[in-house]
């Protein structure tokens, strides 16, 4: 009996395959996140292989071979590509901005404040050693929890 079994399996291999296959399709549709998109494209292959008759370890190196070379070759084309209308969060979308200090920055006092869309933010200097007064211009370059961190802005001539 364990026999019949295995063997419905073997000639059914595809079916199993393509149930994979549409398990992480809809994952993905649900996630939107790429994350199973790849191994929806490697269950998708060892299907195609289990349907040329190839046994199951063949099956599986297939499907780990094609989901891995997806993974590694157009995940980051994709990610770059795919998600060039994602909104930005609060913080990222201060990075680059140019804003005028209210409060005069200086890292070893532990000052410098800045209102920035109506919020008002701590700021610091990338240089521990610089200095800058209240009422002058920075840029943001990064965002450091919830402190932005700036350097001197100097407007190009």
């Amino acid at each position: 009996m364990g026999k019949d079994i295995i063997q419905v399996f073997a000639e059914n291999a595809y079916l199993i395959w393509l149930g994979l296959f549409i398990i992480l399709i809809v994952i993905e549709i649900l996630t939107v996140g790429l994350t199973t998109i790849w191994f929806a494209g490697g269950s998708l292959a060892a299907m195609l292989a289990a349907l040329l008759g190839a046994g199951a370890p063949v099956q599986i190196l297939v499907f780990l071979a094609v989901s891995c070379v997806l993974l590694i070759f157009t995940r980051p084309w994709a990610v770059k590509h795919l998600n060039r209308k994602r909104v930005k969060t609060n913080y990222e979308s201060e990075i680059g901005k140019v804003i005028k200090l209210t409060e005069t920055v200086n890292n070893l006092d532990q000052t410098g404040k800045s209102t920035v869309n109506g919020q008002e933010w701590t700021v610091r200097s990338r240089d521990d050693r610089e200095i800058l007064e209240a009422g002058s211009l920075a840029k943001v370059i990064a965002v450091s929890g919830v402190k932005l961190i700036v350097e001197k802005y100097e407007e190009e001539s």
